[in-house]
C-alpha cells in the first residue's frame, strides 16, 4: 500500500473521531483514535519489513524474501530510512543465491543509512566478502577496515578475524596476474 494513502487512511479515521466526540459518542470516538494509530504506525515501520524481520531472525530466508517481494515499488511505499533496510535484507536473502545482486543491494543499503553500527558492519563485510570473490584485495581491505570501526561492540570479530586471514592468503593483485602457460626464459637480446 502507498505510504500516502496510510495517511489519509489515519486522517479520515481521525476525522470520524473528531465527528464521534461531537456527537457525544465518546467510546466510538476513542475507538476510531486508537484506529488511526495503526496507519501512522505502518508509515513509518512497513507491514511488510516487519514480518521480513521477523523471518530473518527465525532464519527462514525463503519467507523472509517472500515478505520482501510483495513490496511492489519500494520508493513509493517506504520512507528512506525503510529503503536502506529493504535493500539490506535484499542483500540479505540474496548473498546465498547471487553474490552479485547481494552486492548490489548492500551498497544500496549503505547509500540510504542504516541505523545501527552492526547492521552498517554486516553490510561492509559482505561487500567485502564479494570484493574478495572478484579479486579487488584493496576494495575488500577497505570493506573490512570500515567494518571494524563499524563493530563498537565485538559482535563480528571472529568474521573480521577470519576474512582478514583470508586476505593475508590472497596475496596476489590484478596487476601482478601473469598467463600461467608462458615461459619465463629471461632477456636475451
Amino acid at each position: 500500500m502507498n505510504k500516502y494513502i496510510k495517511l489519509v487512511i489515519a486522517a479520515v479515521l481521525i476525522a470520524l473521531a473528531i465527528f464521534l466526540f461531537t456527537q457525544r459518542e465518546y467510546g466510538w470516538g476513542i475507538t476510531s483514535l486508537l484506529l488511526a494509530v495503526f496507519p501512522v504506525l505502518f508509515y513509518f515501520r512497513n507491514e511488510n519489513i516487519l514480518l521480513a524481520f521477523w523471518f530473518l531472525r527465525k532464519e527462514d530466508m525463503q519467507k523472509a524474501k517472500k515478505w520482501l517481494l510483495r513490496i511492489k515499488n519500494p520508493s513509493s511505499e517506504l520512507v528512506p530510512k525503510q529503503m536502506g533496510y529493504y535493500n539490506y535484507m535484499m542483500g540479505i536473502t540474496e548473498a546465498q543465491d547471487n553474490i552479485s545482486a547481494s552486492e548490489k543491494y548492500m551498497r544500496e543499503a549503505l547509500d540510504y543509512g542504516l541505523s545501527f553500527d552492526h547492521d552498517r558492519a554486516m553490510a561492509n563485510l559482505s561487500l567485502a566478502g564479494a570484493a574478495m570473490s572478484k579479486g579487488k584485495k584493496k576494495e575488500a581491505e577497505n570493506y573490512i577496515k570500515e567494518a571494524k570501526k563499524n563493530d563498537s561492540k565485538g559482535m563480528f570479530a571472529d568474521q573480521i578475524k577470519m576474512m582478514n586471514g583470508q586476505l593475508k592468503r590472497y596475496n596476489v593483485s590484478n596487476s601482478q596476474l601473469q598467463n600461467p602457460n608462458m615461459r619465463h626464459k629471461g632477456r636475451k637480446f
